[in-house]
């Protein structure tokens, strides 16, 4: 069992966080209100999962800076146990990572493409948080296709800004979740090739990462050809 996984059990299945409510309440001398905008919820969810982890003795590193990941669960080994925390209300709108960026970091750092993310969903209602439910995924199952590239992106005045997620838990979506690492990179490189502010890298982007994954884990990455598997995910 991976430590991510550990964390998700006892957040789950011992500490009961799926259904689970609490307030937010802002003070000052005398006087407080409670808190109704949701901005600040998954914020306050980091910092309440960094306090619980304290509390129940799990090793961690929470990391306070703006670069991924939000935990270190391994501190003496900082690439593995990747946690990153991803919070919504609705449906998911949240950035998995920022496109340009995220092609070249994961050369440099493979292992990043093992993060585990914790998926918070929750609604709010008259200064009230319930958690509505929660998932423990790799990056390939919550993303997906979409229209307009092999990998669904947030694409505004012709400039991939970020990558977005798919409704993994949803069955009446368009587009279903990638069904492996290989097919997500697979559709991560057409994407690439595709848009033309990185057109240039896509000769040779596949072979560094696959060479850089090679060189830490010591297991070849084959990669399909997006045209062979597009089929399977209803991308035309």
């Amino acid at each position: 069992m991976t430590r991510a996984r550990n964390v998700f059990n006892q957040l789950t299945e011992t500490f009961g966080l799926k259904g689970a409510t609490g307030g937010i309440k802002f003070q000052l001398r005398d006087f407080s209100i409670v808190v109704e905008q949701n901005n600040i919820v998954g914020n306050l969810l980091e910092e309440w999962i960094a306090q619980w982890l304290v509390a129940q003795g799990i090793t961690h590193e929470h990391n306070q800076g703006q670069a991924a990941p939000d935990f270190w669960l391994n501190p003496q080994d900082k690439t593995a146990d990747w946690l990153e925390i991803k919070s919504f209300t609705g449906s998911p709108n949240f950035d998995v990572a920022a496109f340009r960026s995220y092609i070249n970091l994961i050369i440099q750092q493979p292992y990043k493409l093992h993060s585990s993310y914790l998926l918070i969903k929750y609604s709010m209602k008259a200064g009230v948080v319930k958690i509505d439910d929660c998932w423990l995924k790799p990056v390939w199952e919550i993303t997906g296709p979409s229209a307009r590239f092999p990998l669904k992106v947030q694409y505004k005045n012709k400039v991939i800004q970020n990558i977005r997620p798919a409704t993994w838990y949803s069955e009446r979506t368009e587009y279903p979740v990638f069904k492996s690492l290989e097919h997500y990179l697979a559709a991560l490189e057409q994407t690439i090739f595709m848009y033309h502010d990185t057109r240039q890298l896509s000769d040779t982007w596949a072979s560094q990462l696959c060479a850089a994954y090679a060189a830490h884990y010591g297991r070849k990455l084959v990669l399909p050809r997006w045209m062979d598997i597009k089929q399977e995910y209803g991308f035309e």
